[in-house]
């Protein structure tokens, strides 16, 4: 696993926790992993409840299984933020990409309006280079039990992200810090025909079906109690 492989080059001890919804179970050779195996196919939110639910540090870095680590990836910049601010969870870049995004809740007596705008709401005090918003990209250090008050909504099996920071939205201070920077394997057609139909299956797995889509949309107004969303 290249991502495993770049962390240990930069954190030789750092303990990882897999959650693998897998149908095939993976053969990870690191005394350093706690490898958990999940029903297949039981989703993405479900990983992240039993993945958190296993950690016993105050804080948890959240990172996908294809990123690479790299030596702008600095944790204990991220750790130094959360120890020094009010911050619950910081996020960094993917390859420059930080997917900062403003929520605004617009109350009213007959259904709230859920507004997403891109960018931040201003500096984190302390830290010129980072930014208070709501949401972040998918590489994220935070306290742990904050993450587990809020939880990740097993419901959400394919394609869930931003739904974390709006269920925590009014409980989560959430920051962005760009110059802390992961990296992200290069996509390539598989020539081996095995791994070609592996990649087949797991991108069937990363798609969302119309019937998710409403489903997904369906919940996102219900557990809201919102009437627009923009």
């Amino acid at each position: 696993m290249a991502m495993l492989r770049s962390l240990r080059e930069y954190y030789p001890d750092l303990t990882v926790i897999v959650a693998d919804d897998s149908k095939e179970p993976l053969k990870i050779n690191d005394s350093r992993v706690e490898y958990y195996l999940m029903p297949f196919g039981k989703g993405w939110f479900a990983g992240r409840n039993l993945a958190i639910s296993q950690v016993t540090t105050k804080y948890v870095l959240w990172v996908d299984d294809d990123f690479l680590f790299n030596n702008k990836t600095k944790i204990e910049t991220l750790v130094d933020v959360l120890e020094k601010t009010e911050l619950d969870v910081v996020g960094g870049s993917v390859l420059g990409n930080v997917f900062q995004f403003k929520l605004l809740l617009e109350q009213s007596e007959h259904g709230d309006c859920l507004h997403r705008r891109v960018g931040s709401f201003r500096p984190v005090d302390g830290f010129p280079t980072c930014v208070v918003t709501s949401g972040v990209v998918n590489f994220f250090l935070a306290h742990t039990d904050r993450l587990l008050r809020v939880g990740f909504d097993p419901r959400l099996q394919r394609v869930a992200h931003s739904e974390f920071f709006i269920d925590g939205l009014g409980s989560l201070l959430v920051g962005s810090c760009p110059d802390v920077i992961i990296g992200h394997q290069a996509h390539t057609s598989q020539v081996d025909p095995e791994l070609a139909a592996l990649e087949k299956t797991y991108s069937k797995y990363r798609t969302n079906t119309n019937a998710q889509i409403q489903f997904k949309q369906a919940l996102h107004y219900f557990k809201n109690h919102l009437q627009c969303s923009t």
